[in-house]
């Protein structure tokens, strides 16, 4: 595709923008209506006199938490990536403004209510006034926030971006002229490391007789900060914050609490255009008449040694979308809903609900495009719904590939009301749950039924997560907030209740005493057949069971991606029903090799190989970490621990996982207990950079402190923003 190339020389990063004395006498205005309280886990609670205070306070309180994951956030959406990394994130880039158009996110600010654009103000002056009293700190590139930049998000995650199965890598080899393979995006192992596992039970299955809600993200380590906002307009929410947003993302109010899982719900669909060339222009095929494609030119600057370079790129779009990708010789254009007005306001308004009722108004906006949502209030209500913003389609159609776009039969047809998408209210079983998993079993004989709906609506298969957290829900009728946390950390490995007893079977079978291998593996197997598939620190055999099964994982992901498989559970069951000795025995005995040319034996403990290490560069066998019994959601774990190994190092490091994890008791007055991961600061130097680590390790939660009085009577420092 068509494109130029402009130098520009400038130094880097560019001197900091100069903030007038008008700008400075409102923020030093507003500083003095928002007061922070850190606790004495440094957990910033922030109270202002309107919700613009509390907003301006919270971007505040997060930048001296971690200036540079807000920062990053929002280099990342802009499609600035490659001013700051250089020419190999163009394709990131590109991406990523095909997609969002920040002209549009201006529009969107100017056309705002009133009470939305005091907020969006707010958002921005809350960091602009840090970076203005913080001149040691140095911006990678945005020298000044701008308000509009929050509406550059759709729901709250950073990653929410829909487009189908179309990648970065299509964008690189349609626009930038690359031949790189493009991978399936979709990755069964993957995306069951990530994700999130939310519970809620019924005050017929608690103790108390009040409804209990379990969060517990999955995402990269130190993704999100634990606060706590309140206004005098009726705001009170506490939970974690994607950086750099000013809403609560997942956690609960007085009166009810919300936990988001990623959700597979088609919201994003791929169309065939039959495009031709006359001359410089080109017009694509739709109902027999021929229409321009809109050309639009996209600048993207990125760092080389000399300065700056800009890179200009064609763009091109139909009416369904962006054209990312080439296939079979045809243009592949997307539409998506991945920016907009509307999100954001359901976003905010969800975290002032006040019930069951009032939290389903807030989901009739239907502008959720990347999460399900587990949900319990102080009445007893608990609910879920499987996705929120659902085009409807011609159900004939296979939308999981791409379909004709010459064509009106393709076109969407509106969206689902709420009550038409998966949902559940109320179970009779009293208990939901889901973990990324399949909408089918989130209640067990209460779940709805795959038939009752469009297979675009929840293609989700079931992983071992699912099934774990079915087994821990139905066992218990009285549960408690530790009893919660306790179901919430049951360390049962399930995939391996299906491969290791195929191993075992096909060793016994095929592999005779006296045969080299049987010398080598006898001693493994033996370890892996007395094994009651639960990791622990000093497990053996959740070493040799991990270790062999990431080896087996690619085998896996050619069956799942030559047969399509959508249900790790049943791949799985499949892959061991028919594994032959070939498949089975090189991984372990490369597993046992390896481990003896480390550590000079095979018989390695897990939490000896498996550890916690938070420092700011990189990990070092030599310097001190903790061990962690925990392990891979892939592999049916519920407290996720995805670990990994690192250039010169033996041992493996955590990267994601468990984050914040937070169990909440509605009532009369909220109970409730969290847990980060290693702790609230950014900052190595601060106390609080890693004084939850051990506890991480442990799974030991601290009391939210959720009242003021008891905030107040916990309290390490209570200052004024700028002070």
């Amino acid at each position: 595709m068509r494109s130029f190339f402009l130098l520009l020389f400038f130094p880097l990063p560019l001197l900091a923008q100069q903030f007038s004395k008008e700008e400075i006498n409102r923020w030093e205005k507003q500083a003095k209506q928002v007061t922070i309280i850190r606790d004495n886990w440094g957990i910033p609670h922030i109270y202002g006199k309107t919700d613009a205070n509390a907003v301006f306070g919270l971007l505040y309180a997060q930048c001296e938490d971690d200036f540079r994951r807000v920062e990053m956030n929002y280099i990342e959406k802009l499609g600035r990536m490659s001013e700051v990394q250089g020419e190999k994130s163009l394709h990131d880039d590109l991406y990523i403004r095909l997609i969002i158009d920040s002209s549009e996110a201006v529009a969107d600010y100017n056309n705002s209510p009133a009470w939305l654009k005091k907020l969006l103000n707010a958002y921005a002056d809350g960091i602009n006034y840090y970076l203005y009293k913080h001149p040691d700190v140095k911006p990678v590139l945005l020298n000044r926030f701008k308000p509009w930049y929050q509406l550059l998000w759709t729901d709250g995650s950073i990653g929410a971006i829909s487009t189908g199965d179309v990648t970065e890598a299509d964008v690189k080899n349609f626009y930038l002229g690359a031949n790189e393979p493009v991978a399936v995006k979709k990755n069964i192992f993957e995306e069951n490391q990530v994700g999130s596992n939310g519970f809620a039970v019924a005050p017929s299955r608690t103790e108390s007789g009040n409804a209990i809600l379990y969060i517990n993200p999955h995402v990269t380590f130190y993704f999100r900060p634990e606060v706590q906002v309140v206004s005098e307009e009726g705001l009170n929410v506490y939970g974690a914050v994607t950086w750099g947003q000013f809403f609560i993302y997942q956690g609960f109010n007085p009166y009810c609490g919300w936990m988001h899982t990623s959700s597979n719900v088609d919201v994003a669909d791929m169309y065939k255009e039959k495009v031709t060339q006359k001359g410089k222009d080109f017009f694509y095929t739709y109902e027999k008449k021929q229409l321009p494609v809109k050309q639009k030119q996209i600048k993207l600057r990125y760092k080389t040694d000399g300065g700056i370079k800009i890179k200009t790129v064609t763009g091109y779009y139909t009416h369904h979308g962006p054209v990312m990708a080439k296939r079979d010789g045809q243009w592949i254009s997307v539409r998506g809903y991945n920016r907009a007005l509307k999100s954001l306001i359901q976003s905010w308004q969800r975290t002032k609900a006040k019930g069951f009722e009032d939290f389903k108004k807030t989901m009739e906006m239907n502008a959720n495009t990347s999460n399900n949502t587990v949900f319990a209030d102080y009445k007893g209500n608990i609910a879920y719904w499987h996705g929120d913003y659902v085009p409807k389609r011609d159900r004939k159609l296979n939308w999981s590939l791409p379909v004709d776009g010459t064509t009106v039969a393709t076109e969407w047809k509106g969206l689902h009301t709420l009550d038409e998408i998966v949902h559940v209210y109320n179970p009779a079983t009293g208990w939901i749950q889901n973990c990324n998993s399949t909408a089918f079993t989130v209640s067990g004989s209460s779940s709805p039924k795959k038939e009752d709906y469009p297979s675009y609506m929840a293609p989700d298969g079931e992983n071992f997560r699912g099934v774990n957290a079915q087994r821990v829900l139905e066992k218990e009728n009285r549960f408690t907030i530790d009893k919660m946390i306790a179901a919430g950390y049951d360390r049962k490995l399930s995939a391996f209740e299906i491969l290791v007893p195929a191993l075992v079977s096909s060793f016994e079978k095929n592999i005779l005493p006296g045969n080299s291998l049987y010398q080598s593996l006898a001693g493994p197997i033996q370890v892996l057949k007395q094994w009651d598939f639960y990791s622990s620190e000093s497990s053996v055999a959740t070493t040799l069971a991990i270790e062999w099964a990431e080896r087996l994982a690619a085998t896996l992901q050619r069956i799942y991606i030559d047969e399509g498989w959508d249900d790790q559970v049943s791949l799985i069951k499949k892959f061991s029903a028919t594994a032959t000795a070939e498949e089975l025995f090189p991984p372990l005995l490369a597993v046992v090799k390896e481990l003896k040319s480390k550590f000079d034996k095979w018989e390695i403990a897990w939490g000896e190989l498996n550890r916690y290490q938070r420092i700011p560069a990189s990990y070092d066998d030599a310097k001190p970490s903790l061990p962690v019994p925990f392990a891979s959601a892939a592999w049916g774990m519920l407290p996720s621990y995805n670990s990994r190994y690192y250039t010169g190092t033996k041992k493996r490091y955590g990267v994601s996982g468990n984050s914040f994890i937070c169990a909440v008791e509605f009532g009369k007055k909220i109970k409730a207990k969290s847990l980060l991961a290693g702790g609230e600061s950014g900052n190595p130097g601060s106390k609080h950079y890693a004084d939850q680590l051990e506890m991480y390790t442990k799974g030991e939660f601290k009391d939210v402190l959720f009242y003021k009085e008891d905030v107040v009577k916990n309290a390490e420092r209570t200052y004024h923003p700028g002070e």
